[in-house]
């Protein structure tokens, strides 16, 4: 045992210098080495036990841990049933608005992949198969959707396309907030050359839709401008080689102060401090339409070709969302950046008040720390709670942070991708060979974090857990061929409907059954009954009591309905013309 004692030494020593190296934000190169070196002791450790214990077997087994890998989560039934509600909802508004559904690999070849998420490329999951190919998990919908339209050439012209299914980032997760590094979103694209703006006002008309629908509170799409961003940063006097990088700093103004970004484009980024108050003048400004009249009368933006036809635009838009009836939900946010490299238009994202975290609801992100004025004025955020855990785990990565700081967050965001199919499109094609390009625009919905924000109130209203609507029983001898018969009967009419697998079940077994997953219907069978072809259909009904669900105790013998007639009966009730919108009858 000597060789993992002094392995296991090493791996202490190991962990502290890479610890040490990225407390001093050493350079890149100089932690990867230190990480790699980390991960080949711990798997010499781990070949080390292994060959030990084939040796000694009596030595005693280690526990297994049963736990879900960081940042991934499972989902009950109960709350499956939920999602479920929240996707039918989603896909249902996706076909309304005539879009047609596609399905893409959940891995790409990691070249696919690189270089198209500015700053967030570093939480792209890297997968190795067998045969040496590079992989990645895919990040986000929207690349691989502009490989397969790159793929499929001009075949996909003016299509409307969604995709609902799972996306990695290798996040430091906030589970309660829906944050997670294994997430589900629902994407839907408009691609082809159409007039102006018109895709992207159906683009904000459907989000609207569909938040409306799942009844998440009152919300706001916030919007802005890559072309009015870029302009405004071209004005102020920014670097082309720093605009990607300084629109990601001012990306964080929903969540720090003005003096906090600042202090990333000056120290860190190297943005002189006249140009960076330059841009504070700017991006701190939201609003609507009188935002753009005041846009439009600035000659030195006006006088800036970007900025002037992102104003054209949302001059032209603002129209549109009129006709569509959703003006009243936008706010023209010019701090919105929108991290991604691809974006090259609108841009967009929609907030909830439940999406902030505690103590930033009321925060003017420009108040100054430095003065007592803005702070008598200015809420602070309550102080943090002290996590239970703190600093690194073993392998370097972040410990969980305080998740009563965190909110969800933007539950739904796009934008508008004119370049990102065409430069797939000429990095495949031949030498000297042109290479057509297809304008996009999409949105994203979140799943886990609109999850995040229903589910509380599913269980306060008392939302059904299972589709269960009749459970079939027998008084007396057990009849299990009728009872059997008349399931299959009710099942083929599309009624959902259960029993007990029991021979000769007790009757009380039988509600009991029932009455766990909330049957609203129970259809019990006599022999004399059945001769007279007659069922009898007993109504359970449950209310809330102290946020509880109880059964409410009835008297009630139930109602003798014809055995034939059985099916309208049932569909003729109030509690099946309910059904399908959750409601817990």
């Amino acid at each position: 045992m000597a060789s993992t004692d002094l392995l296991e030494k090493e791996i202490a020593q190991q962990t502290a210098l890479f610890n040490e190296l990225r407390l001093n934000n050493a350079e890149a190169s100089l932690q990867d080495e230190a990480k790699k070196k980390l991960g080949d002791l711990k798997k010499s450790l781990a070949l080390a036990k292994g060959a030990f214990g084939n040796k000694d077997t009596g030595k005693k087994r280690e526990r297994l841990m049963l736990k879900t890998a960081k940042g991934t989560r499972d989902y009950g039934p109960g709350e499956m049933y939920c999602r479920e509600h929240v996707e039918r909802i989603v896909k249902d508004c996706f076909t309304t608005y005539g879009g047609c559904c596609l399905d893409t690999p959940v891995f790409e070849r990691k070249d696919i992949l690189a270089g198209k998420y500015g700053e967030d490329a570093k939480l792209i999951f890297d997968l190795q198969d067998q045969g040496g190919e590079q992989l990645a998990l895919r990040y986000d919908h929207t690349v691989p959707l502009a490989r397969y339209l790159a793929m499929t050439g001009g075949t996909n012209t003016q299509s409307k396309l969604w995709q609902v299914g799972k996306v990695y980032r290798r996040d430091n997760p906030v589970m309660s907030k829906g944050r997670m590094r294994e997430f589900s979103q629902a994407d839907f694209d408009i691609s082809g050359t159409w007039d102006p703006m018109i895709p992207d006002a159906e683009m904000i008309s459907l989000v609207c839709t569909i938040l409306t629908k799942l009844d998440v509170g009152e919300f706001t799409i916030k919007l802005n401008h890559r072309k009015i961003l870029d302009g405004i940063f071209e004005v102020c006097g920014v670097p082309q080689d720093k605009i990607r990088t300084i629109s990601s700093a001012v990306d964080k103004l929903d969540k720090l102060p003005w003096s906090d970004v600042k202090k990333e484009m000056t120290d860190e980024k190297g943005l002189d401090a006249a140009i960076a108050d330059k841009i504070g003048e700017y991006v701190k400004h939201k609003g609507g339409p009188t935002l753009l009249d005041q846009l439009t009368s600035d000659a030195s933006l006006m006088a800036n070709q970007s900025a002037k036809q992102g104003l054209a635009d949302m001059s032209l838009l603002f129209t549109l969302l009129r006709s569509y009836k959703v003006l009243d939900r936008i706010s023209f946010d010019l701090s919105l950046a929108r991290g991604l490299d691809y974006y090259t238009g609108i841009i967009y994202e929609a907030i909830v008040e439940a999406s902030a975290p505690p103590g930033f609801h009321a925060a003017n992100a420009f108040a100054s720390s430095s003065t007592p004025a803005d702070a008598a004025t200015t809420p602070a955020p309550p102080p943090k709670k002290k996590s239970a855990k703190k600093g690194k785990t073993e392998d370097g990565e972040d410990e969980e942070i305080d998740e009563s700081q965190v909110g969800v967050g933007s539950i739904a965001a796009g934008g508008r991708y004119d370049g990102l199919v065409g430069m797939f499109s000429a990095a495949a094609a031949a030498e000297g060979k042109k290479a057509t390009g297809l304008p996009c625009v999409g949105v994203s919905f979140g799943l886990d974090r609109v999850f995040a924000l229903v589910w509380p109130k599913w269980v306060e209203k008392g939302m059904r857990s299972k589709e269960t609507m009749v459970y079939v029983m027998a008084a007396g001898d057990g009849l299990l061929e009728e009872r059997v018969q008349l399931v299959q009967e009710l099942r083929e009419a599309g009624i959902k409907t259960d029993f007990l697998a029991k021979t000769k079940p007790k009757l009380p077994a039988q509600f009991a059954a029932g009455e766990k997953d909330e049957v609203p219907f129970a259809i019990i069978l006599g022999a004399d009954e059945l001769k007279a072809g007659l069922v009898t259909v007993k109504e359970q009904k449950w209310e809330l009591v102290d946020g509880k669900k109880v059964k409410i105790e009835s008297t009630d013998k139930g109602s003798q309905v014809k055995r034939d007639d059985l099916v309208a009966w049932l569909k003729n009730t109030h509690t099946f013309s309910e059904w399908s919108t959750g409601k817990w009858i």
